[in-house]
């Protein structure tokens, strides 16, 4: 159907005929991943109806701003090779922004709630060494918010989920599970272990009520979800007559693999085509390895040679070389048969490729300081303990010293604050410095990643 601007119809819930569920999800990180992923299986799975979610953004307003007008409806623009399709998705039942504290805990008292999901990105749950990062100015100045009272406004996310465990045991208001959505190891003992930390410092009475109350779940989850292309909303309204201020679009593929007990019941995401496994570490580590260490990789490598997107990284010469060489050494560490990494690298390069999904390096190379310790260090030390080398990923760090060293994309890492250092010293010197940052000392690492920054430079 084509229409011009004049003729498009606001995108409502009466408008669209679908009424919104009730509220038994609170989200924490309202994004575009988070729409594409969790609100998408929401809104697949058959009992849909019975299971809306409420979502916070995770900073400012701008977002919820953008959805509240369509009441939390949305366009999923899904980037098939051939052809867009075009979904409606319908599961966030309630938009807010993340300054709105009193509906945070006004949720959380709410014995229907049954499930905290969140997508924050590794910073966000300020865990530092497996414990909480309490001495951090923002989480520190929380926590003495929370023990002067008990409501106050919070901004860091160990913070809000303690604050509203507090009001959902004062209110009495049973049990609750936590279901984190980042690319994180173990991602469901995280949350539960910064929660923890955090309750001994606000209010120590609180654990009893956490260890018969709250369960954590850890989570896979799987979708290229670049930023929507400026001309998203006009193919929307092409394509349905409806006028949305907040489409996103994603790639085919998605997957999303979940462990652990929900205490007070789940949506029918196996339906939507989740998994759920009583092991999940193998699932982490072929998409954490395969998948990311691989965009971290071009994210650096990328910019170096002029690509600014993942299909102009794979589709180059050398750095697609450097990708196959990624994927050789980094599935050795995957404790997976040898024909299931086969098609999951396949897979790879066809999602990588897909001319309609522009996913761009700088994009995905912020917070490389978060990154390369969970995606390509324990590649790196696996073939150490083998007695190899790690030529590739001591390339994908050598890509890195040189991204923080001013070259390809701008750096933007909280996490290298300080690091004045990386510009200064000379590039041997730099690069033994990054790597004592990172905790790796071998020295015959440190040579050959000054070897390869040679070469890149």
């Amino acid at each position: 159907m084509s229409t011009t601007a004049g003729t498009r119809t606001r995108l409502t819930r009466q408008q669209a005929g679908r009424p919104a569920a009730p509220v038994r999800i609170v989200h924490l990180g309202l994004g575009n991943f988070s729409r594409a992923h969790l609100a998408w299986y929401t809104s697949h799975a058959p009992d849909a109806g019975e299971w809306g979610i409420a979502a916070f953004t995770g900073r400012g307003p701008a977002l919820a701003d953008l959805l509240r007008p369509q009441d939390g409806l949305f366009h999923l623009v899904i980037r098939d090779p051939a052809r867009d399709r075009v979904e409606l998705v319908d599961s966030l039942s309630a938009v807010h922004p993340a300054a709105d504290q009193a509906a945070w805990l006004r949720y959380f008292a709410d014995p229907a709630v049954a499930i905290v999901t969140s997508t924050i990105t590794e910073a966000g749950y300020h865990d530092e060494g497996g414990r909480l990062a309490a001495s951090h100015p923002d989480v520190a100045a929380d926590l003495d918010a929370l023990r002067a009272d008990p409501a106050a406004p919070v901004t860091t996310a160990p913070a809000r989920f303690v604050a509203g465990l507090l009001a959902r045991r004062d209110a009495d208001a049973g049990p609750i599970t936590f279901c984190p959505c980042d690319n994180m190891p173990h991602n469901g003992d995280v949350v539960l272990t910064v929660i923890r930390d955090a309750a001994r410092a606000v209010d120590p009475t609180l654990l009893r009520w956490i260890d018969a109350n709250v369960t954590a779940v850890t989570t896979m989850v799987d979708r290229i979800t670049p930023r929507p292309d400026p001309g998203l909303p006009d193919l929307v309204a092409a394509a349905t007559g409806t006028e949305d201020a907040a489409p996103v679009e994603t790639e085919p593929f998605s997957e999303w693999v979940l462990s652990g007990t929900f205490a007070a019941g789940h949506p029918d995401w196996a339906a939507s085509g989740a998994t759920f496994a009583g092991d999940i570490a193998p699932f982490e580590e072929r998409k954490l390895r395969l998948l990311n260490g691989a965009h971290t990789l071009m994210a650096y490598a990328g910019p170096l040679l002029g690509c600014q997107t993942v299909g102009e990284a794979i589709a180059h010469p050398r750095v697609g070389a450097w990708v196959e060489d990624w994927w050789r050494e980094a599935r050795r560490s995957v404790p997976l048969p040898a024909s299931d990494l086969d098609e999951y690298v396949a897979a790879l390069r066809a999602r990588f490729a897909n001319p309609r999904i522009r996913h761009l390096l700088a994009q995905i190379a912020a917070d490389g300081s978060q990154k390369l310790p969970i995606r390509v260090l324990p590649v790196l030390r696996s073939e150490r303990d083998a007695g190899r080398a790690g030529v590739a990923s001591c390339r994908a760090l050598t890509a890195w010293v040189l991204h923080l060293r001013g070259r390809g994309a701008p750096v933007q890492d909280a996490g290298v604050h300080g690091w004045d250092d990386v510009r200064s010293l000379p590039l041997p010197d730099a690069t033994t410095y990054v790597l004592a940052r990172l905790g790796v000392y071998d020295p015959d690492v440190a040579g050959l990643v000054a070897t390869l920054a040679e070469e890149m430079a």
